[in-house]
């Protein structure tokens, strides 16, 4: 499902979803959140695909919620499309790459935690704001948010649930790098580059391993030799080592 609030495209292995309602700062709605869940499946069911990007048109990422549309769900359980659509990026394989400008509020935050690399203009500003709302942490924040930077100061994003900027997210550890506003498509369309002459089985794999759940330090290095043997066999990781081989 494509809705004019949502633009999504493929090319060259890269598919885009640009949360497209600049006129509200790109709130998200329902059908938004269902717009996003089936492009992701559709991305992750696609060999073809390296990598996803999401990103905001005009000049935020997302201020949250559209808190009128958001009222307006009948039935608030795992079924209503924001907890579809987070389902869903939770379990995705392939990798999904962030691009924020701007106001990045409330799910705008949250669903950066789920995303694999994240990359803000200097004049993007994060909230939680959910206990002000009187609502309660989403997107499995309570969780991510402790294990990134630690009780204290998750407890003071979700308690308190003031603005922090760009730098501040860096430094807690779910921005990867900070670049000036009119840096930021060229210094984000470097990394895609990067990631696209990649082995994609090889990408899709890690990701799972990175995301896996706790194990003993033992145990994750058997779980990965299983991997590491099939991959050594493929056709793509011989003829990857031996360009490789050649250059020296």
């Amino acid at each position: 499902m494509d809705t004019p609030q949502v633009e999504v495209s493929h090319a060259d292995g890269v598919v885009r979803i640009k949360l497209n309602r600049p006129e509200k700062k790109n709130a998200f709605t329902q059908a938004m959140y269902t717009a996003c869940e089936q492009a992701l499946i559709a991305a992750d069911n696609d060999a073809s695909v390296s990598v996803v990007i999401f990103e905001g048109a005009g000049d935020s990422f997302s201020s949250g919620n559209d808190l009128n549309d958001f009222l307006a769900i009948e039935n608030l359980d795992e079924s209503a499309p924001p907890f579809k659509f987070l389902h869903t990026i939770n379990r995705v394989t392939v990798p999904i790459v962030a691009k924020v400008n701007g106001l990045a509020i409330g799910i705008g935050t949250t669903l950066l935690l789920h995303c694999d690399l994240v990359y803000a203009s200097e004049n993007a500003t994060f909230a939680l704001p959910f206990v002000k709302l009187g609502l309660l942490p989403e997107a499995g924040s309570s969780l991510l948010l402790p294990r990134l930077c630690g009780h204290q100061r998750a407890s003071e994003l979700l308690l308190l649930g003031d603005n922090f900027s760009a730098r501040q997210a860096q430094q807690f550890g779910f921005v990867n790098a900070v670049v000036a506003a009119d840096e930021l498509d060229q210094h984000v369309d470097n990394v895609i580059a990067k990631l696209t002459s990649q082995s994609r089985q090889a990408l899709r794999i890690s990701k799972q391993l990175i995301k896996s759940p706790q194990q003993s330090v033992a145990d994750r290095i058997s779980h990965e030799a299983g991997y590491f043997a099939k991959a050594l066999s493929s056709d793509e990781a011989k003829q990857a080592i031996a360009a490789k081989l050649q250059k020296k």
